[in-house]
């Protein structure tokens, strides 16, 4: 048993409001369905560009930072080991400069010693050979006739003299 039997005018009355349906749709309803789906296809193509563009652009830009952050790691080392050579510079310059005062200190230290040793070493002759005429004068005033007393007075003023 067939519950729907196809016969002939149900057959041509369903074409005929197909194509007339058909008809309908393509007039009416395809033309603004496929305009819509095209230009939603637009749409998501230029979006896809877009977001395309965009990561390039971004993949660039980190690029760039990454550059830039490498050239200032860069600059900054530089100027460390720039600061570092300068300290070092100015710490020996320092040393230089005291041990070269030093030095120098050293030099007019002995050289004052050697003046004053010097004087000293006059003086001493000078207060001998002043010592000595005293003591010569002394005996030539005593006129002494006898040595052992002469011996005996110029021991006895180099005695004074020592104390």
């Amino acid at each position: 048993m067939f519950l729907v039997k196809p016969e002939l005018g149900l057959i041509i009355w369903s074409s005929v409001t197909f194509l007339l349906l058909l008809f309908i749709l393509s007039k009416f309803a395809w033309k603004p369905i496929l305009a819509a789906l095209k230009e939603r296809e637009q749409k998501i193509s230029d979006s896809l560009e877009l977001a395309e563009k965009t990561k390039l652009e971004m993949q660039a830009v980190q690029a760039g930072n990454e550059r830039l952050l490498n050239e200032a790691r860069l600059e900054r080392d530089k100027i460390l080991k720039e600061a570092k050579e300068m300290k070092e510079s100015i710490l020996n310059q320092a040393k230089k400069s005291a041990e070269d005062e030093t030095r120098k200190s050293i030099a007019l230290a002995k050289e004052a010693i050697d003046k004053e040793k010097f004087a000293a070493m006059s003086e001493m002759k000078s207060a001998a050979a002043t010592l000595s005429v005293e003591i010569a004068e002394k005996i030539l005033r005593k006129k002494l006739e006898n040595s052992a007393e002469q011996d005996s007075l110029i021991n006895e003023y180099l005695k004074q003299m020592n104390a």
